[in-house]
C-alpha cells in the first residue's frame, strides 16, 4: 500500500473498537458492533446489523470478525478497495482473510522495543512477528505504520520509500537477529552425560 493509496477510513477502521454490544439496539438478540462502513466516518463506527439497515443500507460495509481474540476481515470485502499486497494473509474457517492490527510477541518478549527473533525467513519490517510467506507485514496496522514512518521520513527530507525496500538493510539486518538469543516456549533438551 503506498501512501497516496491510503484512504481516509483505515486509520479509523485500526482504531476502531469492535465487538461491543450496540447501543442502539441493547435488547435485541445479534447487536454486537462488527461492521464497519468504508463511506461513513461519523461515530458510531462500529455498528451492528440492525443499524445497517437502517443507516448504511446503500453504503459499502465490511464485517469485522474475530480470530483467537484478534480482529481480521476476509480478503474478498477489501481487496478491491485496499492495497493488501504487502500484507500476509491466513486461511481461517475456510476463507483468507487479514489481521486488522499486530498482535502482541509471545510472553518471552519482555520489552516493547523487543522484535521477536525467529528462524523464520520472513518477519515483519515493524513488529518482526514471524511471517508464514514472503509478505513484508503481519497486519494491515503494521503496514499502515509503515506509511505513517515513511511519511515522516519524506517530509523530514529522506527520499526512501516503503515500497522500494533496500537489498543492504536485509543483509545489515539478517547477522543481528542472528546474533540474538532467542526465546523458546520450550528450550532444547539437556541429557546429563554417560560415564
Amino acid at each position: 500500500m503506498k501512501s497516496e493509496t491510503v484512504p481516509s477510513w483505515l486509520e479509523l477502521l485500526l482504531t476502531t473498537q469492535f465487538f461491543t454490544t450496540c447501543a442502539n439496539h441493547i435488547l435485541a438478540t445479534r447487536n454486537e458492533c462488527n461492521l464497519f462502513c468504508t463511506e461513513c466516518e461519523a461515530p458510531p463506527t462500529a455498528f451492528c446489523g440492525y443499524c445497517r439497515s437502517c443507516d448504511h443500507a446503500t453504503h459499502r460495509v465490511i464485517q469485522i470478525r474475530r480470530s483467537s481474540y484478534h480482529d481480521v476481515v476476509r480478503v474478498s470485502e477489501i481487496e478491491d478497495i485496499l492495497d493488501i499486497s504487502d500484507v500476509q494473509t491466513y486461511i481461517i474457517n475456510s476463507a483468507r482473510v487479514v489481521y486488522l492490527n499486530e498482535r502482541r510477541q509471545q510472553r518471552s518478549c519482555r520489552v516493547s522495543s523487543c522484535k521477536a527473533p525467529s528462524s523464520s525467513a520472513h518477519n515483519c519490517e515493524i513488529c518482526g512477528r514471524a511471517l508464514l510467506d514472503p509478505f513484508r507485514f503481519c497486519s494491515l496496522g503494521c503496514n499502515f505504520k509503515a506509511i505513517k514512518k515513511d511519511m515522516n521520513c519524506d517530509s523530514a527530507g529522506s527520499s526512501t520509500t516503503i515500497d522500494k525496500p533496500s537489498g543492504n538493510d536485509e543483509n545489515e539486518e539478517e547477522p543481528s537477529r542472528k546474533r540474538s538469543a532467542r526465546h523458546r516456549r520450550k528450550g532444547i533438551p539437556q541429557r546429563a552425560p554417560f560415564f
